[in-house]
């Protein structure tokens, strides 16, 4: 590396941010960059460890010694090249990704790990910045043709994998633009939509066709689809919300998450809501839920002006630090306070909810909660919880966000036209060796795949089964696989 001691010289710096009592009053992005000396800095900090972990704790493999090496450098082109040989949109992850090769930095074991996830960003915004980003279209194309279903980030990544082999890509979504969870299912403050565009028009560019306002099996016939393509990807996602099936569900005030966050991205994107504004403004809002989607929740409707923001979820509130059953390089299950934290919000846990209270016109009131006492296991799992006594209350709110995951994609419609089979969690059955279903020429990749996860395995998922599309094709694939170093 080109400074071996630089870790025991530098600490980690984290860029600043504008103060959360002016950034709830705008949906743009809010953290700064590092100034050139402290990216150096940072950069500096790798360790030259010898067995990067960094790099297999990525589920996209990325080359993070070496593009940390050019950075500290100043080679900022080659930083680029590294880097983009794994990861087709660093600057999604950059953004937006829980960054599991810091969990598994060698310097994690006793000191902040590298800032892994903020030196790609600022690569690939420099990049940009440079002009080193520039589309390049396949020089011979094969005369095959690809649908890719689905247009969030697996979608994306296998469309531009397909596209650079020479297939002739086809991305179909059903929303009104593309870029499917990337540009509908998170805030502007934490990804500003021009960034997901500046990529679809550099796509676009490099000769990939998009189709919004096209939902496969409603106004394209399926029969078309596998008469015109020569394979298909699915790409989908993971779209049915977990539910909360207690009294009072009916209550008007009581929402999935991301159809309050797709609302306000709309919103801020000056595009047409049809349905009935879901606004926080002036109400007491209450999130079940404590993950991202949870979080996102939070920063959305302090941004409305909501009279009071409490988050809480029936699980047991997670360590603060890596415990005996989380050892090192494993990504942890650690607490976590998001940004949207940071700007006001209550938080509870093993907090149970029992019923929804509605007025006498039907509008939430309050919602009956009751305080849990979980029972954990030998490996310090949660297994069951009881009740504890005395602790039942009703909390005032007129807004309900249901923020507690996705259950598996939608079966109904083009799923359950094609045939495909489902796995037994109600998820599209393919192999993770092949990403191909039960119908040969039809391959699944992401969340429709695995379940919901993360953008990063999306990616991942969406390059891997470019792959097998690929060598189905034509027998064999130029394509890197997730297992090999893409970058010499």
């Amino acid at each position: 590396m080109g400074k071996v001691t630089g870790f025991q010289e530098y600490d980690r710096v984290a860029p600043t941010r504008e103060e959360a009592k002016t950034r709830v009053k705008h949906y743009g992005e809010f953290l700064n960059e590092l100034p050139a000396q402290e990216l150096n800095n940072q950069a500096a900090r790798c360790m030259d460890c010898g067995v990067p972990f960094c790099q297999s704790g990525c589920p996209l493999g990325n080359v993070i010694p070496e593009f940390n090496d050019a950075v500290y450098q100043g080679k900022w082109e080659q930083a680029a090249e590294i880097l983009l040989s794994t990861n087709n949109f660093p600057e999604f992850t950059g953004r937006i990704c829980p960054a599991p090769c810091e969990s598994a930095c060698v310097l994690g074991i006793n000191r902040p790990p590298v800032s892994i996830e903020e030196i790609e960003k600022h690569i690939i915004e420099i990049a940009f910045e440079k002009g080193f980003i520039k589309a390049k279209k396949p020089l011979i194309r094969t005369g095959k043709k690809v649908a890719v279903i689905g247009s969030g980030p697996a979608g994306l990544a296998a469309a531009a994998q397909l596209n650079k082999v020479g297939h002739e890509v086809t991305v179909f979504e059903r929303d009104d633009a593309p870029g499917g969870l990337l540009r509908y299912g998170i805030p502007d403050f934490k990804l500003q939509k021009n960034v997901v565009d500046r990529r679809i028009d550099l796509m676009k560019e490099e000769g990939i066709i998009f189709r919004t306002n096209t939902n496969v099996g409603v106004n394209v016939e399926i029969s078309t689809l596998l008469r015109d393509f020569n394979a298909v990807v699915l790409a989908g996602g993971s779209t049915i919300p977990r539910d909360l099936a207690i009294p009072g569900r009916e209550a008007k005030g009581v929402h999935f998450a991301m159809d309050f966050l797709k609302q306000q991205n709309k919103r801020v994107a000056n595009r047409e809501i049809i349905a009935e504004d879901i606004l926080a403004n002036g109400k007491n809002v209450i999130v079940i839920g404590g993950g991202d989607t949870g979080s996102d929740c939070i920063g959305t409707s302090n941004r409305h002006g909501a009279k009071s923001v409490t988050q809480f979820e029936i699980m047991p509130m997670p360590p603060q630090t890596r415990t005996e059953n989380m050892p090192w390089p494993n990504y942890p299950m650690l607490l976590k306070n998001t940004s949207s934290h940071e700007e006001g919000a209550q938080r509870a846990w093993s907090v149970n909810t029992k019923n929804f209270i509605a007025d006498e016109n039907g509008n939430l009131k309050a919602l009956k909660v009751v305080d849990v006492e979980w029972e954990i296991d030998a490996v310090g799992r949660p297994v069951s919880f009881k009740e504890v006594a005395g602790t039942e209350r009703d909390l005032p709110c007129e807004l309900v966000f249901l923020a507690m995951g996705f259950l598996h994609p939608q079966k109904e419609g083009l799923l359950e036209k094609l045939g495909i089979e489902l796995d037994n969690r109600g998820n599209v059955k393919a192999s993770e060796h092949t990403y191909q279903t039960n119908i040969a020429k039809i391959f699944a990749a992401g969340d429709v795949r695995r379940g919901q996860s993360l953008v990063v395995w999306a990616i991942s998922e969406g390059r891997e089964a470019a792959r097998k599309v690929d060598e189905y094709l034509m027998g064999t694939t130029k394509l890197a696989s997730r297992d090999a170093v893409a970058y010499a």
